[in-house]
């Protein structure tokens, strides 16, 4: 039987233009899905919008447009990056989609027949930016620490609640029982002391006379759906969930990937959730953290959010992605600037890849060398020294670190060994070598910086010739 593997990013807000940060877990959840691949594995690799909620709703109305029409317009920024990134995933969910609608609705109607939702009056502090319900001990001088520019909502109504309380005890088992449930394992000791402190209810319904922009709540239309809980059923949903079991079993549980400020809802509010429906939990959760903008937080009253089409415009997309993932450390937070970005793009890729590229094939050239495809040597990642291990612990910054190592090896010798300087039959030798590592680290390379990979491969078979830089200094 043929192996599976799924994977998924968290979805954004479509209420602002796409940012570095997410562009950061997409190319992270592409290298999965593609190392994957090469090892003959089926992957599903999904993504989305979520396009429900106060703060999209809100959004809608300043700008006097119809909520379905505003989401409209910004998906489509979104399923850009496709291109603009070179990802590879398969399904982009829209929680606007009538299928994901449906399977939101099954989930509330069996988290309901278990006894885990019900009906109360209560006052709370919301924070609009997160989504989430704020107590005192959370806030900094009455205002949501990750918003402190926006003033909270005072939400005093009537709400249906999910019984959070009742799955302390399941979810610490969950964590205990799976110590690599959560990476890196510091975000699993957070989560851990989280819910040994007690969990609270959380409200799951907004009144649809105060806010209609949601699903609608089974059997109740007077009541939407609360955006979290309707929002993290896209990761079942986006696979068939309920109506496709078969398509479900073969690829649920899965991977998900997400940002440090998920942490709670990833890895706590949804995994009861999946208890209370019965489903089983989540295979395994990826943590990362924030990318800051020459050491400052990115936000939009500073000027300083960055845009990651205009990175792909000026760079390349394999540059950025080189970037993001060499420069980004995978668990925790790391910083841009352009400054730092031209360093690396004429040190590690013009210098050292591009340069080592070009003259052996330059070399090959002036050796007439021919690689016959059949007969080359078939790369394989596990080659590669510890880079399979770091990507199969998901360190992405220590695989093409050690990548890097092979890439600088090969120069060393290549200069120690002055194949130029030898006898034609003698210097054949040496480039033969020279070209099967150089396609080592190409298959190596192929999930982080496909373009480059493929650019590689087509360059090192048949009759050698000397290619085009791969990356022109800048």
């Amino acid at each position: 039987m043929k192996k599976t593997a799924y994977i998924t990013t968290t979805l954004p807000y479509v209420n602002a233009e796409p940012h570095l940060g997410f562009a950061f877990e997409l190319v992270q959840a592409d290298v999965l899905a593609r190392f994957w691949r090469q090892q003959g594995v089926e992957v599903i690799f999904n993504t989305g919008t979520d396009e429900h909620g106060l703060k999209i709703y809100k959004k809608a109305v300043e700008e006097k447009k119809d909520p379905q029409a505003y989401v409209d317009e910004y998906a489509v920024k979104f399923e850009k990056l496709k291109e603009a990134l070179n990802l590879t995933y398969t399904n982009f969910i829209r929680t606007t989609d009538t299928s994901h609608k449906l399977a939101a609705q099954e989930f509330w109607q069996r988290c309901a027949k278990r006894g885990d939702i019900y009906k109360k009056t209560y006052k709370i502090k919301y924070c609009v930016g997160c989504e989430l319900e704020k107590t005192e001990s959370e806030l900094i001088d009455n205002h949501c620490p990750l918003h402190p520019n926006q003033e909270l909502e005072i939400i005093d109504e009537e709400n249906y609640f999910f019984k959070f309380s009742r799955y302390q005890s399941h979810l610490l088992k969950l964590y205990t029982d799976n110590p690599n449930f959560i990476v890196p394992d510091f975000r699993l000791k957070e989560i851990h002391n989280f819910v040994t402190k007690g969990l609270e209810d959380f409200s799951i319904s907004r009144l649809k006379s105060k806010m209609p922009w949601g699903v609608e709540v089974p059997q109740d239309p007077d009541h939407v759906m609360y955006v979290w809980f309707d929002a993290l059923i896209n990761y079942i949903s986006t696979l068939g969930w309920p109506k496709d079991e078969t398509k479900f079993k073969l690829f649920w549980p899965g991977i998900q990937i997400a940002g440090k400020d998920n942490l709670r809802q990833q890895a706590a509010m949804w995994q009861a959730m999946l208890m209370s429906a019965g489903i089983p939990n989540t295979k395994q959760i990826i943590i990362h953290g924030f990318i800051t903008s020459n050491g400052q937080k990115m936000s939009k009253s500073l000027g300083n959010v960055i845009d990651p089409y205009n990175l792909v415009n000026q760079w390349g997309v394999d540059a950025v992605r080189y970037y993001l993932l060499r420069e980004i450390p995978t668990f925790d937070d790391g910083d841009y600037s352009d400054t730092r970005m031209r360093e690396v793009y004429n040190a590690d890729l013009a210098n050292e890849l591009g340069n080592l590229v070009s003259r052996v094939t330059q070399l090959c050239e002036q050796n007439e060398i021919v690689i016959n495809v059949k007969e080359a040597k078939i790369p394989r990642s596990s080659e590669l020294g510890g880079f399979s291990a770091h990507v199969e612990n998901y360190q992405l910054n220590l695989a093409l670190e050690e990548l890097w190592r092979d890439v600088k090896k090969l120069n060393g010798e290549i200069n120690h060994e002055e194949p130029w300087k030898k006898q034609k039959k003698d210097a054949s030798l040496y480039l033969r070598s020279y070209v099967n590592r150089i396609r080592d680290i190409a298959f190596g390379l192929e999930p982080f910086l496909p373009e480059t990979a493929k650019k590689i491969m087509n360059a090192t078979q048949g009759k050698v010739t000397k290619t085009e830089p791969l990356f022109p200094k800048k």
